[in-house]
């Protein structure tokens, strides 16, 4: 076997070790591990927390005085989010983790757990917003509009700021994402509370206030969608999304010396890290550490894979995956 070369995130040292099975085909271990988190992405999960924290108390002490469903609505999302960010921050920091006897792949999964359980989080609040807005539009209340219109602006300058902490990383950590996610829909939700207390102060139809209530529902709902089906599909340990393994199977394939490939599985080690291990058959035999390496390299640069493993057969006999029966099933 041969994988990557390890890299610590603090250097770049290389150490690898050679063995030999029992039938004498020599193979390697080399492994890649995440860099840790830049210290400014855990600076920018304290400030959204305290941030979020101050518009949770804000909005729910007006929501009451005000009798705003909307305001009331946009708290509970609010708290939900602290609770979120506070789940992402902590997988975030359990991913810096170095692997151990017990944990060899290291404590990265959480960030997919961290993501999967940020959605569901978002969606059980929408089912207590939606309850809360259904019976104030049965039972309407007189709403300060005032009072609404400027506690929610302020939750659109806090939210968007937020947003904006974690703007650079959502493309490449679905961890990431869910958090700025989160804060944007808030300040995208916000601006539609503030605008109901515009509607109420101009007019004083208070049904605007539930209506909204149900339109913030609508929006979290379909801005989850897509973080809750990729962080299940993680998961369960499908190949992340933007990864093309036809592909993957085409360059190993094209390898010089290998004439088939078999057993190829991709899957997510966290949010930001992907493996890979295949057999490649090679009937002239082990090429050698240093052309091993290269197909590593080659693979982490251009399909991003950050722990492979590759296994060398010669084809003198046959090698069926454990799992083939229920790929031919369900491809």
């Amino acid at each position: 076997m041969s994988s990557p070369r390890e890299r610590p995130h603090d250097h770049n040292d290389h150490h690898s070790h050679d063995h030999h099975d029992h039938s004498g085909h020599a193979y390697g271990h080399h492994h890649t591990h995440n860099p840790a988190p830049a210290a400014g992405q855990h600076r920018a999960f304290a400030l959204a927390v305290a941030l979020n924290v101050v518009i949770v108390v804000a909005q729910t002490v007006y929501g009451v005085l005000a009798h705003s469903t909307a305001l009331l609505a946009d708290a509970g999302h609010n708290l939900s989010d602290v609770l979120g960010l506070l789940l992402a921050w902590g997988a975030a920091w359990l991913a810096t983790r170095a692997p151990s006897a017990r944990f060899t792949f290291g404590l990265g999964s959480s960030s997919i757990l961290a993501s999967l359980a940020n959605a569901a989080l978002l969606l059980v609040a929408c089912g207590a917003i939606l309850a809360e807005a259904v019976g104030r539009l049965l039972h309407p209340a007189s709403v300060a509009g005032f009072d609404v219109f400027v506690v929610a602006t302020l939750g659109i300058l806090v939210n968007g700021f937020s947003a904006w902490l974690f703007m650079r990383g959502r493309a490449d950590d679905l961890n990431i994402r869910g958090a700025f996610l989160h804060m944007a829909a808030d300040a995208a939700v916000s601006a539609a509370v503030a605008v109901s207390g515009l509607v109420i102060l101009a007019t004083g139809w208070t049904r605007v206030d539930p209506l909204m209530s149900i339109a913030v529902v609508c929006v979290i709902v379909y801005g989850t969608w897509g973080l809750l089906r990729e962080s299940v599909r993680l998961a369960l340990a499908a190949v992340p999304q933007g990864v093309d393994i036809e592909r993957i199977r085409v360059f190993l394939a094209e390898q010089q010396g290998v004439t088939d490939v078999h057993d190829l599985h991709v899957w997510a080690l966290s949010t930001t890290g992907t493996a890979l291990t295949a057999h490649l058959v090679m009937p002239a035999g082990h090429p050698g550490d240093a052309a091993l390496d290269a197909i590593v390299t080659s693979l982490g640069e251009r399909f991003r894979m950050t722990h492979v493993t590759l296994q060398v057969d010669l084809g003198t006999s046959a090698h069926r995956c454990s799992l083939d029966g229920a790929t031919q099933i369900h491809r």
